[in-house]
């Protein structure tokens, strides 16, 4: 690998690219097309292992790009890695903070000396386009800088209290809570996994992280940034797997805690089992989203029709932010509609490695299915397809539809509180704001939203009332989407989360330790 020059990218940066992007881009697509077909093993007690099964995942850009075959992980592996896991814990708990730092600090300048490859599988792989895919692993680098800040800024989280005599010493301190699982999912498998994985570990908990099983290529790569960053063994390990391998390690007696990014559905699995038994143990679980914009009739259309295109189509709509709702007031919701069909009609879709394709396909083949039906059963049920609504044969044979903008669906249909995790984005009208935030809050979710109006009551009356974990305000980079560590924490309220409290935030590393008052008497 060449030597580069440093470059940044962001999701609110993905308009702005560096010249050089492309360039470092196609180096490193060549390189990768070399290592597709390969087969790919585990990691678990500082070896790289195999299993007795393994299966073969493809691209969805171009379903004959075999990207490769991956371990099955079954009881033996999760034990061994539960195993070695539970073994490294107590060396690894009592290493002092300031040499985690250290070797978390070392994984962050791997992933950036290793980004455009693994940004390169991650485009084969999850179909996302070139800046989506260098902006997810730039914040799995972020995540873990992030959370590296926080430990030294807290000072380890040792924090001394009030002291009832001269003789007391009264300390609160912060200690990890053992095994800890991490399950990351299919849409942002580097900075999904990165993340919480960083946070276990600089916190004193060891890790086994399971990656996606659509998407196991660019975590492996990433697996291998942490390896090499000089872990002891057994304190990182790595497994995939289908849903009985997730399963396997949530069930696991020894697990501590998990972290889950998924269905709402499985994340409350989850919660409810390590609910019960003689000890409660941390859940953290980022379960999705209905995300709504609201466009006022003082709003800048321009501002409005850019930012929830962003949103409601980018990645396809396979973001627990997208937004897939929008009410508009009525005297501007003519204008608005006609102009955001226009804006998706203008969006470059194919190949995502290709740099002039802003959409590429959706990434599996469930969610091309469900695209076919979602239309079709919106069709059935009186709505207006006002451009989209079609799957589309392109220069690859890939999963790929068009971004879909839909009118006069029934409000009582179920899809406007369902989450369907695709490029269709529904608009309605509305006379009254406060009428409109209400009917934004009636869903399960809580995770995001967004307004436009230059009108400062308005603003404040949304910021108020709306019943999200993050809220945006004229963003023209993005309606609800586009949450960077440090700068917008992000978690969601109700349905969407099992904390409420945001990843990549002051407190969220607060949520893989426990505290433990300690008082000495002299």
């Amino acid at each position: 690998m060449s030597k580069r020059e440093p470059v940044k990218i962001t999701y609110s940066t993905l308009g702005t690219p560096d010249p050089l992007i492309d360039q470092y881009f196609d180096e490193a697509l060549a390189t990768v097309k070399g290592w597709l077909g390969q087969t790919h093993k585990q990691y678990i007690n500082g070896e790289w292992r195999t299993s007795h099964d393994s299966f073969t995942t493809t691209s969805p850009v171009d379903k004959s790009l075999v990207m490769g075959t991956f371990q099955l992980g079954r009881k033996q592996d999760i034990d061994a890695a539960m195993a070695a896991a539970k073994a490294a814990y107590p060396a690894w708990r009592a290493t002092p903070w300031q040499e985690r730092v250290r070797l978390m600090r070392r994984v962050i300048e791997l992933i950036s000396e290793r980004l455009f490859e693994i940004a390169a599988v991650n485009t084969l792989e999850v179909g996302k386009n070139r800046l989506e895919s260098l902006g997810d692993v730039e914040e799995a680098a972020d995540f873990v800088r992030c959370y590296c800040d926080a430990m030294e800024q807290n000072n380890g989280f040792i924090i001394p209290q009030l002291r009832e005599n001269d003789k007391i010493s009264n300390t609160s301190v912060m200690k990890p809570y053992g095994v800890w699982a991490v399950i990351s999912p299919f849409n942002f498998p580097i900075a999904l996994s990165g993340g919480p994985t960083a946070a276990a570990l600089v916190t004193g908990n060891t890790v086994v992280l399971k990656a996606a099983e659509d998407t196991p290529f660019g975590p492996s790569l990433l697996a291998q940034c942490f390896v090499d960053a000089g872990l002891p063994a057994g304190v990182f390990n790595f497994v995939t797997g289908d849903k009985e391998t997730g399963r396997l390690l949530v069930d696991h007696a020894d697990v501590a805690g998990v972290t889950f990014t998924g269905s709402h559905k499985v994340g409350m699995e989850i919660y409810s089992k390590l609910a019960s038994g003689p000890n409660a143990r941390p859940v953290i679980a980022e379960m999705g989203g209905k995300n709504a914009t609201i466009v006022s009739k003082n709003a800048d259309l321009n501002k409005a029709v850019q930012g929830v295109s962003r949103s409601a189509f980018g990645l396809q709509g396979q973001k627990c932010s997208a937004c897939s709702r929008v009410f508009v007031h009525e005297s501007v919701k003519g204008e608005f509609v006609k102009r955001l069909a226009e804006a998706a009609k203008k969006i470059r879709i194919g190949d995502p490695s290709k740099s002039e394709n802003w959409m590429g396909p959706v990434s599996t083949a469930k969610a091309y299915e469900n695209y076919k039906r979602s239309v079709a059963e919106m069709k059935k049920n009186g709505a207006r397809i006002v451009t989209g609504g079609e799957t589309l044969e392109l220069e690859k044979d890939g999963y790929y539809v068009a971004p879909t903008v839909v009118d006069d669906l029934p409000q009582s249909h179920e899809f406007w509180k369902q989450e369907l995790f695709l490029p269709i984005v529904t608009v309605a009208g509305f006379d009254d704001l406060k009428a409109a935030i209400d009917t934004v809050n009636d869903v399960p979710f809580g995770l995001t939203g967004g307004l436009y109006s230059e009108d400062e009551s308005e603003i404040q009356t949304f910021l108020d009332n709306v019943e999200v974990g993050v809220a945006y305000v004229n963003r023209s980079t993005g309606s609800t989407t586009g949450a960077w560590p440090r700068y917008q924490p992000f978690g969601g309220w109700k349905g969407s989360t099992t904390t409420g409290i945001g990843t990549g935030s002051a407190i969220y590393l607060q949520r893989y330790m426990r505290e433990q008052s300690q008082t000495i008497v002299t």
